[in-house]
């Protein structure tokens, strides 16, 4: 996006472009106590680029999903952090588009289950332009692409099954992990644009010993840009809050 703050009507997305995990987490903070106040009743969308960081949820037992010894990170040059969202542990980096909705679930009538289901809704539509069938786990959060072996996960290749079978098939695209305040959201979802998977090999991605992949692993050259890819983010969040 080509500006740092987009006014949608009364729901304002914020840019910050690339900004470390902390700094983007005391932004979080700050823009919940002025939702919370009144300041933006609708809520806000951040959007943002991490460098390369592993985070870990709330989750018992998510540390042992980390795979990589402090020297290895430290030679990736890899941040750690242990967050307060919800979920185990995952990556961000450059080419993942990260989004953190301040948003106050009872405006919209939302309970939590339901403001996760949105938010898996908002991705699947942000991914069908671009030809890619995401769809949900119902075992798992988040949104996943049906990849058969050899396929690219478009709809034209994907033969969408189920079952077992499917199960194996299914790599992660879009994490998930929120906390609630006051039943405000913090932390939101994490979406694979460009990302450089091989950052994944370091941890157990949520613990679930499943693969990932990225709009740009499916697409190739036709992967949309980062900015078209906020975008549309953005314009999925206005038509589902308003």
């Amino acid at each position: 996006m080509d500006q740092s703050s987009v006014d949608m009507q009364s729901l304002p997305v914020i840019d910050l472009q690339v900004c470390d995990y902390r700094a983007a987490w005391t932004s979080q903070l700050a823009y919940h106590e002025k939702v919370l106040q009144g300041e933006y009743p609708d809520g806000v969308i951040i959007l943002v680029e991490h460098p390369p960081v592993i985070t870990f949820g709330r989750r018992p037992g998510s540390t042992d999903h980390l795979l990589a010894d402090a020297d290895t990170l430290a030679l990736r040059g890899v941040d750690v952090v242990q967050s307060d969202r919800g979920g185990d542990i995952t990556f961000h980096g450059p080419g993942q588009l990260v989004v953190y909705p301040i948003i106050p679930l009872r405006r919209y009538n939302l309970g939590l289950s339901a403001y996760m289901r949105l938010l898996e809704q908002i991705v699947i539509q942000t991914l069908a332009p671009a030809g890619i069938q995401g769809c949900r786990d119902a075992c798992a959060t988040g949104v996943w692409v049906d990849v058969p072996p050899g396929g690219s996960g478009s709809p034209d290749m994907a033969a969408v099954t189920s079952g077992a079978d499917q199960q194996t098939r299914l790599r992660k695209i879009c994490a998930m992990g929120v906390k609630l305040r006051r039943w405000t959201s913090l932390h939101g979802l994490a979406l694979n644009v460009t990302t450089d998977l091989r950052y994944f090999d370091l941890i157990n991605p949520c613990g679930l010993s499943r693969p990932v992949t990225s709009m740009q692993a499916l697409l190739g050259s036709r992967c949309p840009s980062m900015n078209e890819v906020k975008w549309r983010v953005a314009m999925e969040f206005r038509r589902e809050l308003h």
